[in-house]
């Protein structure tokens, strides 16, 4: 389900997968982004960056998936896997990403922190949304 919901760039569907306390480790940034929210706004803003994102293997044990991906960020070629923790309810509740080669890392590095500021901007909107 997670991964069709990437493949089709349905991030409705994908935002409707995370747990309300949903933690995203990004590759690039040391410190973890927790919520709903902000998680949210974060994939919707990669789902705009990446080129060609397919995965390519998926793994799964239990409430624990991972799955590797290829795509392009500024026409360099990038390699990640998107390591995802489910709670009971189906939920996600941990997105981890790491990605490869150092040069496209930074390539996306780069694309993110340009957009980094309309991510916390809809991120707050939806959070003022959700609370009132």
């Amino acid at each position: 389900m997670f991964r069709e919901g990437i493949e089709r760039k349905d991030m409705d569907a994908v935002e409707a997968m995370l747990a309300d306390d949903v933690v995203f480790r990004s590759p690039v940034a040391h410190t973890p982004y927790p919520g709903k929210a902000i998680t949210a706004a974060i994939l919707r803003s990669v789902a705009d960056v990446f080129e060609d994102l397919h995965y390519v293997r998926e793994l799964k044990d239990g409430r624990e998936e991972a799955y590797v991906f290829q795509a392009k960020v500024d026409g360099l070629d990038i390699t990640g896997c998107d390591f995802l923790t489910f709670d009971e309810e189906g939920k996600i509740i941990e997105f981890m990403v790491m990605t490869r080669p150092m040069k496209a890392s930074q390539a996306l590095a780069t694309r993110m922190a340009e957009r980094f500021a309309d991510i916390q901007a809809a991120a707050a909107a939806a959070s003022g949304t959700r609370d009132s």
